[in-house]
């Protein structure tokens, strides 16, 4: 595992966000203006997170807490640092995020073609709970996936 630092974006982060989305989603990504506002706060529910490797920001997540329910909505990682524990050290922060705001579970989606994240997310013992067809701009499936988290606190 890489030796990464995660922390709460701060606005300098927002063009290594921005990129590492665009690289790493591709016609998925978001717009640069949501990329912006969501990591200067803009987003009362939303909380983006960053990692760092040997000073160079490597990956982000971002998190979406209403209630008992956290829903990933965006994590990627530098194409150098995959496969290191970056991804598993954001989800690790999300879930902590998450506990803290008395969240129980996470849920997300993702693509049904991406066997990669399947297996990442299977791995960190999430579930299958449903899919969404057509879901994604160019027709494909959703998966929606959830895991229960520990709560912080009483």
């Amino acid at each position: 595992m890489a030796q990464v630092l995660v922390r709460v974006a701060a606005p300098e982060d927002v063009a290594a966000v921005v990129a590492l989305e665009r690289d790493a989603l591709g016609r998925d990504a978001w717009s640069e203006n949501l990329m912006v506002e969501g990591v200067h706060g803009a987003i009362p529910t939303t909380q983006f997170v960053v990692a760092e490797s040997d000073g160079h920001t490597c990956g982000y997540a971002a998190v979406s807490i209403v209630a008992e329910v956290a829903e990933l909505q965006r994590i990627a990682v530098g194409a150098a640092y995959r496969r290191t524990g970056v991804a598993s050290a954001l989800l690790a922060r999300v879930e902590q995020e998450a506990a803290v705001r008395q969240a129980d579970r996470v849920m997300l989606e993702v693509r049904d073609d991406n066997v990669a994240a399947l297996a990442f997310y299977t791995w960190h013992g999430f579930t299958e709970l449903s899919r969404r067809r057509d879901y994604y701009a160019d027709g494909t499936t959703a998966v929606v996936l959830a895991r229960v988290i520990e709560r912080v606190g009483p």
